[in-house]
């Protein structure tokens, strides 16, 4: 997978909503990924990507949705996920929209 590893890269994003109750026992992993995308590293790679923390008191399942900037949308039900597996998912979606990462990628392979 080229996607990197701890690495996130918000250039093909254009939002992405972590929705939660904090007072949930399977939150940890929508609160974990909520701070890594929203690291400064992060937030450099796309300055114009809305990052919103949707913080219910409903007992809502925790859900990660991803809007690209080519319009399509990514949902994720984060009950049952960690936060690294969310990441990895997310990486691998954002790596394969992005035409620059891709050609740099085949570059380090040749």
């Amino acid at each position: 997978m080229a996607a990197g590893k701890g690495r996130v890269i918000l250039k093909s994003v254009k939002e992405v909503i972590v929705q939660f109750c904090p007072f949930e026992s399977n939150v940890r992993g929508a609160r974990e990924f909520l701070a890594a995308i929203g690291t400064e590293k992060a937030r450099l790679t796309n300055s114009n990507c809305r990052i919103v923390a949707d913080v219910k008191h409903d007992e809502t399942e925790p859900v990660i949705a991803v809007t690209f900037n080519d319009g399509e949308r990514l949902e994720m039900k984060a009950a049952n996920l960690t936060s690294r597996e969310m990441l990895l998912f997310f990486n691998e979606r954002c790596f394969a929209k992005d035409p620059q990462a891709q050609e740099k990628a085949s570059k380090k392979s040749h």
